[in-house]
């Protein structure tokens, strides 16, 4: 299995719910969905060559095709070891993935020095072509720094269960003008981090993908949400990141709870 540097400690957001984390000599990507074009939802910036190179752990929160493409899939090694909701496993076998675990929450599976604890996600169960009818889930990722990923949800009262969480990436909008039920909206992603209490919060799913050509990239998700969160929890530190760009997965929080420095982009071209 492919790993990094044990002493790296780093998240990439690639865009909508990707994610690449580098922590304890592994590279993990949730939701690798990579394409220029997804049905009808095109993507606003590509993603860099190299930006998945040496992934060893790959997690899907559910099989909606705005995070399981399976066409992205193949920019990753078939070797990496997939955790996918059961039921959807046959999907990832099927595309040459050697290792795949079909996974409900409260699973615990070991990868290397990490622990991933599999969670419960506030979202309508999926029915996919190839598949069964799918539970979503989230993700903790619980190495030396703990990384909480939501998948798409809503707020749930487990979220104050999930132990102590170093960074939470939390979907704070979607890819039409209509949020629909099971996800999270700025304020409801607020009362997600009240309960959460993360050191470290960075939005996700947002500004990346939008149904043919409108207008991409907007921040006021993002942005609203990281003002009400210095209003509601000032000892979060909010990260505002761009697709590509980087953070370490060691920041405190900052005095003023918002902050968007100290991201770091990524080069290269699609």
């Amino acid at each position: 299995m492919a790993t990094t540097d044990a002493t790296a400690g780093t998240l990439t957001w690639l865009g909508h719910s990707c994610a690449a984390i580098r922590l304890d000599g592994l590279v993990i990507v949730t939701d690798p969905v990579l394409r220029s074009r997804v049905v009808h939802l095109r993507r606003q910036e590509p993603v860099a060559r190299g930006a998945v190179d040496g992934v060893g752990v790959v997690l899907i929160s559910h099989t909606h095709y705005d995070h399981l493409d399976l066409p992205s899939l193949d920019r990753l090694d078939p070797e990496a070891q997939v955790l996918v909701p059961a039921g959807a496993g046959g999907l990832l076998r099927r595309r040459g993935f050697s290792f795949v675990r079909e996974v409900v929450a409260g699973d615990e599976v070991d990868v290397g020095a990490v622990r991933v604890r599999v969670t419960h996600a506030e979202h309508a169960s999926g029915f996919r072509v190839g598949t069964g009818k799918t539970q979503p889930v989230g993700y903790v990722i619980a190495g030396t720094r703990t990384v909480y990923f939501a998948g798409d949800t809503d707020v749930f009262p487990g979220m104050g269960a999930l132990g102590r969480i170093d960074v939470a990436l939390l979907p704070v909008a979607g890819w039409g003008p209509r949020l629909p039920a099971g996800h999270l909206d700025p304020a409801r992603a607020v009362e997600a981090l009240e309960l959460i209490e993360p050191h470290l919060a960075i939005p996700i799913h947002w500004g990346t993908y939008a149904p043919w050509r409108p207008p991409l990239g907007d921040e006021t998700p993002a942005r609203t949400f990281a003002e009400l969160a210095a209003t509601v929890v000032p000892a979060v530190d909010v990260r505002v990141l761009r697709p590509g760009q980087s953070c370490p997965l060691d920041d405190r929080p900052t005095q003023d709870g918002v902050n968007s420095l100290g991201a770091t982009r990524s080069t290269g071209t699609s």
